[in-house]
């Protein structure tokens, strides 16, 4: 009989334990719940703090650099290539000898028109010796007018040779004067497209022997700028631009010219925007590929906050889709509208009631936080303490 008594008390006491438990974990349950319902924790997301600069709205495009007033020297006679007096990067003046033909064809030329010269001289005076002689005789009448015609139709015939040997003399002499090859600027040698003892032939087009750059202190980009951007290109916009030989500098230019006719490769069009490049420092170089970004908006000493924090969202939260921010008001998060202005697509200019730079604000979740919040109890027993009903895990974005 005792045995039975003593074995209903442990009973009871069992029943006791079990039901304090029961309540217990149910407690802590619904706080677990209502916690996760209503009071998200600040400290489950990333944070950064509003900052107060300068943000830039830009159009980026790519192109390639050249020297302003490039000229390429070329020949108006053939021949084979004597002497070649400049090299590369070479600095001439206008007129300096480039470089020199086979000059023995060409002084053989000139002295071949003179001979032609002397020998349609001599035909000439002959002629119009005839003709001086002759003339009296016409006009006392022992000549007819055939015969008189004849004799000055001889003394034109042989001043027009003479005049056209004279004229053959001029044009061999030029070509001897073209046969030395000048610079007809003062620059610096970009490229040199012939060797001594080469060939060129000017018959049907002019080669290209040399190219001259004017200046290299200031330099040209052809961009390319794709056609929903060439809007918002004007004359006279200043643009920023970078190149691959010195990346951690940056080089500036000026929109000089907008060129109208369209390049369309693959169904994309684009124009040429033509800029100029200042280039005191002689880092720049022709052929130098650049990547330009036009300034179309800019704002200064304004309220900057990423685009990330913007688009935030606390889940069960009524936006109502609009613009705001959250901020931490005594540790817990509070949407505050705001006003936005320009964005580079990362940052954006904002306005809003009781913001100052430092302020704090939520931009996405902390995932690696959340993750490691739950308890001791809830490792134990996570069936009951793991959430809220439904498996939920919080605030989500």
């Amino acid at each position: 009989m005792k045995v039975v008594k003593i074995g209903v008390s442990f009973l009871k006491l069992a029943l006791m334990f079990a039901g304090i438990l029961f309540i217990i974990l149910t407690i802590h349950r619904s706080l677990v719940v209502s916690s996760y319902q209503e009071i998200p924790d600040a400290s489950q997301f990333r944070m950064e703090k509003v900052k107060k600069g300068s943000i830039e709205n830009t159009i980026s495009c790519t192109g390639s650099l050249s020297a302003v007033g490039t000229v390429e020297v070329g020949t108006q006679v053939s021949g084979t290539i004597n002497k070649v007096l400049v090299d590369y990067n070479d600095r001439v003046t206008k007129g300096q000898i480039l470089a020199e033909l086979d000059l023995d064809t060409f002084n053989a030329a000139v002295d071949a028109a003179e001979a032609s010269v002397i020998k349609a001289g001599a035909l000439y005076k002959k002629a119009t010796a005839d003709y001086e002689r002759n003339k009296p005789l016409y006009e006392e009448g022992h000549l007819s007018a055939q015969e008189i015609l004849t004799y000055e139709t001889e003394k034109e015939t042989a001043r027009a040779e003479l005049l056209s040997a004279q004229a053959v003399v001029k044009k061999e002499k030029i070509n001897l004067r073209n046969a030395k090859i000048r610079s007809p600027i003062n620059g610096v040698v970009l490229q040199r497209d012939i060797e001594e003892g080469q060939t060129v032939a000017a018959s049907l087009s002019t080669p290209t022997l040399f190219i001259i750059a004017e200046n290299l202190s200031s330099m040209e980009i052809e961009a390319s700028v794709d056609e929903s951007d060439i809007g918002k290109v004007n004359k006279g916009q200043q643009a920023a631009f970078t190149v691959q030989s010195y990346p951690d500098d940056l080089f500036y230019g000026t929109v000089t010219q907008i060129q109208m006719n369209p390049t369309e490769v693959s169904n994309v069009v684009t124009y040429t925007v033509i800029l100029d490049a200042p280039n005191m420092n002689g880092k720049l170089l022709p052929g130098m590929t650049a990547t330009a970004d036009f300034v179309v908006e800019k704002a200064e000493n304004k309220l900057l906050v990423s685009n990330a924090a913007l688009n935030f969202r606390l889940e069960g939260r009524n936006n109502n889709n609009d613009l705001g921010i959250y901020v931490l008001d005594g540790g817990m998060p509070k949407r505050i509208l705001v006003t936005t202005g320009i964005t580079d697509g990362t940052t954006t200019v904002i306005k809003g009631e009781n913001l100052t730079p430092g302020t704090s604000v939520l931009m996405g979740k902390n995932i690696e936080k959340t993750e490691s919040s739950s308890g001791f109890l809830s490792k134990i027993l996570p069936k009951l303490s793991g959430g809220p009903p439904g498996g939920g895990r919080g605030p989500r974005r």
